[in-house]
């Protein structure tokens, strides 16, 4: 393997790969602990107000192309902004864990019935994804963090910063609209992840990022027998 194939496309899967094993993991453990344990559901008057629409589920299940699409493009940038792109979305996801444990949340889901491929999708839906680990949801803190982890890159053609933007919107619209999330869901998800990339802004966490980043680029590739002489100096 070549080092450059390494540096542009395996070691960014292999971070973005991360993010979603981090994912992953927060809702699996919580569940696994907190699974039979009394639930709040936060469903207000305004959340009743909003109309069920099974076609969004496209949305809702499309939305994980959105997030690998734009945390690789995220794990390819070399600059700072990839160790505080993924500092903050660990912690994110760490904090959310937390959260699934202190507040577990649920909601009340209609039944679906009759007929066509969007219904059959909600009914799937429903029958694969349990209603908890909702309060904050992790669909808009991702899609939130594909906007941005691209807003200010100035590599980035601006189409597809709206591009981002919108995607990020329509996620959030979606988790609603299928009925999976509530507005405080949505409005948690969105804040976390603002919060988190401001806090990753920080001199110190942003560089215990960036070395972390660099231990694991250095060490994946002695394993696949890349030697030190072809690795740059430094990835950050």
């Amino acid at each position: 393997m070549t080092k450059k194939l390494f540096k542009r496309t395996v070691f960014p899967l292999i971070l973005t790969a991360y993010a979603f094993l981090c994912q992953g993991g927060a809702y699996a453990i919580a569940r696994m602990i907190a699974g039979g344990w009394e639930k709040t559901d936060i469903t207000t008057a305004f959340d009743r107000l909003i109309p069920f629409v099974p076609w969004t589920v496209a949305i809702y299940f499309g939305c994980y192309l959105f997030w690998i699409a734009n945390y690789f493009i995220c794990a390819r940038d070399e600059s700072d902004a990839r160790a505080r792109f993924f500092a903050a979305d660990t912690i994110a996801k760490g904090i959310c864990f937390v959260i699934f444990l202190l507040f577990p949340t649920t909601n009340v889901r209609p039944d679906v019935a009759g007929d066509g491929v969007w219904n059959a999708l909600m009914r799937l839906l429903y029958s694969i994804d349990s209603p908890d680990n909702l309060f904050p949801s992790m669909h808009c803190l991702m899609g939130w963090f594909c906007w941005v982890g691209v807003r200010r890159r100035s590599d980035i053609p601006m189409w597809y910063k709206w591009f981002s933007l919108l995607g990020a919107l329509a996620v959030c619209v979606s988790t609603l609209t299928t009925y999976q999330h509530v507005i405080a869901d949505v409005i948690g998800g969105v804040l976390l992840s603002e919060i988190c990339y401001l806090f990753a802004g920080a001199n110190g966490i942003r560089r215990a990022a960036a070395r972390g980043i660099e231990w694991l680029y250095r060490n994946i590739a002695k394993i696949l027998h890349i030697s030190a002489a072809d690795l740059d100096a430094s990835i950050s």
